[in-house]
């Protein structure tokens, strides 16, 4: 088995390596990649490898590598508000971190196959409200998880902005995804073993570009054995935000404007961002080929010109610069979570306190 970037020794080095190898290239898919730890997805006794550029599977359960996900991220192109639909939602992992960027007014659905693995992603999700700092930094778009065969959703359903599917589609299959998007909409998902991209750029008019060599496993045919009726799936409505929620989100975005400005105010001629941990970086050859397990096999980059311009024949690791390194370097400061700090301290009832925080338990 090989990596298309070098592991990581937690997810912050493991983003550093897919932005050095050019899988990451917009600071919006960067963020959500950073503020959802992919090891939070594995079973625990699972974790060591949730930094390596592979596919995990475990029965059901079932994560693409890191330089996939990168790749769908970044080829959907996400914007705050869309419609987003994920055909085999599996862990839920990409399905959270498309809510980052969708934002409070988007829609965020998942189809899965496997009612083990929704609860799964569930309990993931919980989890990830719950006790993740990173939650406070993002208006989140919550994914709504539905069971089924995606090859069965009813005709009556909305169609989307953007739709992945997470399984190989067959050609005789390609107009039925096609049908899911809206007009101006953009459909990823592996097709004749390429990643692609397909645009709706009219009531019948559409743009296909071939992104990587993939391999995944083929979707799952319906089965009508036992009945021999089709189970329809029925996606969830749209739903109406209540007014709770909305002043909610208001009082929120408000208070985040009001550090914001506070945090402008100290830093003088503006805000400037803090420094990140400043990693070592180490000069790999960005390796073309991916073999994954369990009929996911392989994954390769269609190569193009800046790809050849981008090789790199240094394999040296600079282990000498990491002896010089201060300690004080190494650890970086415990984040604050303003956000919470300024809520905590607002002379408000503790249940609305806790409201406004959504009952975290950070």
């Amino acid at each position: 088995m090989g990596g298309a970037v070098s592991a990581g020794e937690d997810n912050d080095e493991l983003i550093d390596n897919l932005k050095e190898a050019q899988y990451i290239r917009t600071e919006l898919v960067e963020q959500a990649f950073r503020a959802i730890d992919r090891a939070d997805y594995y079973l625990e006794e699972f974790k060591d490898n949730a930094y390596k550029d592979l596919a995990w599977k475990h029965g059901n359960i079932h994560l693409s590598a890191p330089c996939i996900y990168s790749e769908v991220m970044e080829a959907l192109d996400l914007q705050p508000g869309l419609s987003f639909l994920n055909l085999g939602s599996g862990t839920g992992y990409l399905s959270s971190m498309v809510g980052l960027i969708l934002g409070p007014f988007g829609v965020n659905h998942g189809v899965e196959l496997h009612s083990d693995v929704i609860e799964y992603a569930k309990q993931k999700l919980d989890f990830f409200i719950k006790t993740s700092d990173s939650f406070d930094k993002f208006e989140f778009c919550e994914p709504s998880f539905v069971i089924g065969n995606c090859l069965e959703i009813s005709p009556d359903c909305t169609q989307y902005d953007r739709v992945y599917c997470g399984a190989g589609v067959q050609k005789e299959h390609e107009d039925y995804m096609k049908n899911l998007l809206k007009v101006g909409g953009i459909l990823v998902m592996p097709l004749e073993e390429k990643l692609t991209k397909i645009t709706r750029t009219g009531p019948s008019a559409w743009e296909t570009k071939k992104i990587l060599a993939v391999s995944f496993a083929p979707l799952i045919q319906p089965n009508h054995a036992d009945s021999g009726k089709s189970r329809l799936v029925h996606l969830p409505p749209v739903a109406v935000r209540s007014l709770q929620d909305l002043a909610r989100i208001a009082i929120r975005g408000t208070i985040k404007k009001i550090i914001h400005q506070e945090a402008m105010s100290k830093a003088g001629n503006g805000l400037k961002n803090p420094p990140r941990f400043k990693r070592r970086r180490v000069r790999r050859r960005r390796m073309e080929t991916i073999v994954f397990l369990d009929k996911e096999v392989f994954a390769s980059r269609i190569s193009s010109p800046a790809d050849d311009n981008n090789n790199s024949e240094d394999m040296e690791d600079e282990r000498p610069e990491e002896e010089d390194t201060k300690p004080s370097e190494l650890k970086p400061d415990p984040p604050v979570n303003f956000l919470r700090e300024k809520v905590l301290s607002l002379p408000l009832p503790d249940p609305l306190k806790y409201y406004l925080l959504y009952y975290r338990e950070k």
